[in-house]
């Protein structure tokens, strides 16, 4: 009965915090991405933005070193060692600053060997101080998450969003410059809003953590990269075949850039929706972390989890399919037709996406950083042979191809892993139900599309007919989500 108590209580935890952080992101991350980032594309055009977009997914990839896996290895130990938080934060932020360094000589060394040009690397080294601001601001998080600090979490979270905001919103609208917007000051409006979030993240745990005396123990730093390295190998595969598509693309094409562009178009609602699925991730570690430590049931809450997900990634990709040339006419000036065969691609891939948030985080909470590893290895030698293959045919769209099929596969192969490791049981009743929501919704969008409504309209009418579907048919469960908010034994 105690057991089940905890359990309760641990889900509560997640539902109610998810609620929170989802809110706290839906209130801002969506202005940003297309009020903000959107507007910049559109003011800079897709050639200058297809650049940046380029450049950052290259600094992106190698972020790895920055970290070296510390920030997932810090969330679930703390999680499951909250006293050691003092030692483990004075010994690691020096030793960040130190792969801050190895970050930066290594990838202005590789933009060299890769024949990036002088303006390139210039604007490159910007952005690779803006990835070391943010690395560090995660490993901050990192701290508070494995606290339980989940609200503080949820509000460091969008504080950065909120400052870039403020600061492009003035520079795009503020009419404080008679020059046009250039895409350098949205780096450097970056910068400046990670370099203030950075300082209010570190007082928040320094607070956490009591005095703290900033030491290089070369043992202890040694310990702390071998236990963490695993990670580090893991995150840089991952990012290899989720964010290679862009850099690939320009270098591969005459006119990459422009190609960059339009992809980028399309990438940002799959990234803005993974930005939300990635939030699932974020609580669910630490839990899964503490609950597999405790030897506790976690089959309920790998169902919970995937649900929540996985209803509204369907939703979003099905509507995406009916809905593509509206959104894209509603979002962008140029390269519409072109993006909107892209984006239904790439939103389809939000499926597997969510997927991988929910049994990825699974297995690393568990520790199988070998056969996650193994899988992303596979992964990233399927999205490269896929691209040189596709894109020189297809150009971005055969990098929207590549992609789906990589995240497919690389989900599917979590999902058994993670199957074969716990034992889990296929529940059959459950995957009837999902694929009949899945018809369901399709149906729904066939319906709506008839309608002689404004277009907006029916977009709407066919995501609240799926969620009235998914309750109707139970696939989510009303009184279960109760019980637990409810439950406060």
């Amino acid at each position: 009965m105690h057991r089940n108590t905890k359990i309760v209580k641990l889900k509560r935890k997640f539902i109610t915090n998810l609620a929170l952080i989802i809110f706290l992101n839906l209130l801002v991350k969506p202005f940003w991405i297309f009020g903000i980032d959107r507007t910049v594309q559109n003011t800079v055009g897709a050639e200058q933005y297809g650049f940046y977009f380029a450049l950052f997914n290259f600094t992106l990839i190698l972020n790895m070193l920055l970290d070296l896996g510390i920030t997932n290895f810090n969330n679930r130990n703390i999680a499951q060692n909250s006293h050691l938080l003092n030692k483990y934060f004075s010994n690691i932020i020096l030793l960040r600053f130190i792969l801050g360094v190895f970050y930066f000589v290594i990838t202005i060394t590789l933009a060299w060997i890769w024949d990036y040009n002088l303006v390139q690397i210039k604007f490159l080294m910007f952005l690779v101080f803006n990835q070391f601001l943010l690395s560090f601001i995660l490993y901050l998080r990192s701290n508070l998450a494995g606290l339980h600090l989940f609200k503080t979490d949820s509000i460091i979270s969008v504080l950065d969003r909120i400052i870039m905001i403020v600061i492009c919103s003035i520079l795009l609208w503020g009419n404080i410059t008679e020059e046009p917007f250039k895409i350098e000051w949205f780096v450097f409006a970056q910068t400046l809003a990670y370099s203030i979030t950075a300082l209010i993240s570190f007082i928040l745990v320094l607070i956490k953590s009591g005095k703290i005396k900033i030491k290089f123990d070369v043992k202890f730093s040694y310990a702390i990269l071998k236990k963490s390295y695993p990670y580090a190998i893991l995150t840089i595969l991952m990012a290899s075949y989720n964010r290679f598509d862009a850099i690939l693309l320009e270098r591969l094409l005459t006119d990459g850039s422009r190609q960059a562009g339009i992809y980028a178009q399309a990438f940002r609602i799959l990234d803005a929706a993974s930005m939300f699925a990635l939030l699932f991730a974020g609580l669910l570690l630490p839990i899964f972390s503490k609950m597999i430590k405790q030897k506790q049931d976690i089959k309920q809450l790998v169902h919970l989890s995937f649900v929540l997900i996985a209803v509204p990634a369907i939703i979003i990709a099905i509507t995406s399919l009916f809905f593509n040339n509206e959104i894209m006419e509603l979002l962008y000036h140029k390269h519409v037709s072109s993006s909107a065969s892209i984006f239904t691609i790439l939103m389809f891939g939000f499926i597997p996406i969510s997927t991988t948030y929910i049994f990825g985080t699974l297995l690393t909470a568990n520790g199988s950083l070998k056969q996650l590893n193994i899988m992303a290895l596979f992964g990233v030698a399927i999205n490269i042979g896929a691209n040189i293959v596709l894109i020189p045919i297809y150009s971005a769209l055969g990098a929207a191809i590549a992609s789906l099929i990589t995240q497919v596969i690389t989900a599917l192969i979590q999902v058994a892993i993670a199957f074969k490791i716990f034992k889990f049981k296929l529940n059959y009743n459950f995957l009837i139900l999902l694929l009949i929501f899945v018809v369901g919704v399709f149906i729904s969008g066939l319906f709506v599309k008839k309608l002689p409504l404004n277009w907006v309209i029916s977009y709407i009418i066919m995501i609240v007919l799926s969620i009235i579907f998914a309750f109707g048919i139970k696939l989510i469960k009303i009184k279960g989500i109760y019980d637990i908010i409810k439950y406060d034994k």
